[in-house]
């Protein structure tokens, strides 16, 4: 039984957030959606609605949207949580990036805030593919993207979802750091083969350079901002940094985590359309 009254999800209706949301709403947990739309909103870039959202609250999951590499992330999350810590908030769990510098500086500006704070380092997630900015790519059929032969664990979004639970609800967490990847290595384009076997459908995956992706967004409407963003997670964090499997889903969990195979054949109708 958990002690909490009332938990906050920041990011609740993005990938894992919605995933953490209804998990602890199953088990009876009040939750709060912390976004735009929820009551009350919250708003990374309105920070009026900061303390309206934490008033209540005694745990947070914190997802940063962009990205914690995005500049001014670490400044940004570093202040949410030590005003969470005024507003009395006892629980922290931060989504972190795997083998991004920025995130871990927002990892210690976070645990600097004095809160019982959990870190999730997650590694790039297998929902990318059908609920993210791949998803129209790959029911065109073709996916470009500036990545070579390096291996990537992805790790599945449910995986993620079912560890902040428990370090939101169970004892025993506070302090600890968890890498999360999925059970085995896969180069993008391995991961492509196997989502085209799962949609039983041809989809092709071609590397890129990164100017040639960086025109191809731009010419798609996408901000600069974002733009190099996602240049910078593609070229650099995907250096092989991250080639090795992690634990952290078997500790928490006592489980082994998803395999891509399995997220594939369940996400196949996302790109059958």
């Amino acid at each position: 039984m958990t002690e909490h009254v009332t938990t906050l999800v920041l990011g609740g209706t993005g990938k894992t957030g919605r995933r953490v949301a209804r998990r602890l709403t199953e088990r009876g947990i009040p939750t709060r959606i912390g976004s735009r739309a929820g009551t009350p909103p919250f708003d990374w870039t309105d920070r009026d609605t900061w303390k309206p959202a934490l008033d209540g609250i005694d745990a947070v999951y914190l997802a940063y949207q962009p990205d914690l590499a995005a500049p001014g992330a670490v400044g940004t999350v570093g202040d949410l949580a030590r005003l969470a810590a005024d507003h009395g908030v006892r629980r922290l769990v931060l989504l972190s990036g795997r083998g991004e510098p920025e995130a871990a500086e927002a990892e210690r500006a976070v645990a600097a805030s004095g809160v019982d704070c959990t870190v999730l380092r997650a590694s790039w997630f297998a929902q990318n593919f059908s609920e993210g900015y791949l998803a129209e790519p790959v029911r065109a059929g073709f996916v470009a993207l500036p990545v070579g032969d390096v291996p990537e664990p992805f790790v599945d979004a449910d995986d993620i979802a079912e560890v902040a639970v428990a370090a939101l609800t169970e004892p025993g967490h506070a302090g600890a750091t968890y890498e999360l990847t999925g059970p085995r290595l896969l180069t993008f384009a391995e991961a492509v083969a196997e989502i085209a076997t799962a949609a039983g459908r041809p989809v092709r995956f071609v590397p890129v350079s990164s100017s040639a992706y960086a025109t191809e967004l731009t010419a798609a409407g996408v901000s600069t901002e974002e733009v190099a963003l996602l240049t910078y997670l593609f070229t650099e964090v995907l250096d092989g940094r991250n080639a090795r499997l992690a634990d952290g889903v078997q500790r928490v969990l006592g489980r082994p985590p998803r395999d891509f195979r399995g997220y594939a054949t369940e996400a196949a109708g996302a790109w059958r359309h």
